[in-house]
């Protein structure tokens, strides 16, 4: 599974189309996470050394080594994610056909979801801080590279949402409602706030560049 970190990017969307069970959705949603951060260091490498912004280079430089960790996080979440939807997805496959059966794949299933829950959390975790941190590369960035700033806004937004489905599949058959709840709030906390703010984000950087034009 951590392969999946050396693979090339061709290699992990051939493996991400088969049929195998993993990579998966949350697996992507960290790759993609992964990439809109990275958008948001290049933005600041391209800052770092102008004297136009030599005012703000100290704090692009602490940017970019927080956008730096972020990254690795989420690389590792790609991982991660395999791990723990593995066992699931063998629980699933697990035979029904006594009582027994029945009762074993049950405790299995529950055991299984609830790292195959906590993983996609923290990516949309992940995906949040990512966000906050495109902002001020928004605020501070370069206007040369301004639109990778909306592009990795968008990128992360996207890996928010995709992280938001592979927790409610999950949470829809959890049996401990109290887990459930816990999660469920978080979550939507967190996609609450941070796709309105990714999407002014997003129609900040479009404004810079058209100058308030409709597109």
């Amino acid at each position: 599974m951590n392969r999946m970190l050396e693979s090339s990017a061709k290699d992990f969307v051939s493996a991400l189309s088969s049929k195998e069970p993993i990579p998966g959705g949350g697996g992507a949603s960290a790759y993609v996470g992964s990439m809109g951060m990275a958008l948001g260091v290049m933005v600041g490498n391209l800052t770092v050394g102008k004297k136009k912004y030599a005012d703000v280079e100290a704090e692009v430089k602490i940017l970019i080594e927080k956008s730096e960790k972020v990254i690795a996080r989420f690389q590792s979440l790609v991982a991660e994610d395999a791990a723990a939807f593995y066992p699931l997805s063998q629980a699933y496959g697990m035979p029904k056909n006594t009582e027994e059966e029945i009762q074993r794949k049950e405790e299995t299933l529950q055991k299984a979801l609830v790292n195959a829950t906590l993983v996609p959390l923290e990516i949309a975790r992940c995906c949040a801080e990512g966000i906050d941190l495109q902002e001020e590369f928004a605020q501070k960035g370069t206007r040369i590279a301004i639109s990778d700033v909306g592009v990795g806004v968008t990128f992360l937004k996207a890996a928010l949402e995709g992280a938001k489905l592979n927790v409610l599949i999950n949470t829809q058959i959890m049996k401990d409602q109290e887990f459930k709840h816990r999660i469920e709030t978080e979550l939507a906390d967190l996609c609450t706030v941070y796709t309105a703010k990714a999407d002014r984000i997003f129609a900040e950087v479009q404004n810079s560049i058209t100058g308030g034009k409709s597109s």
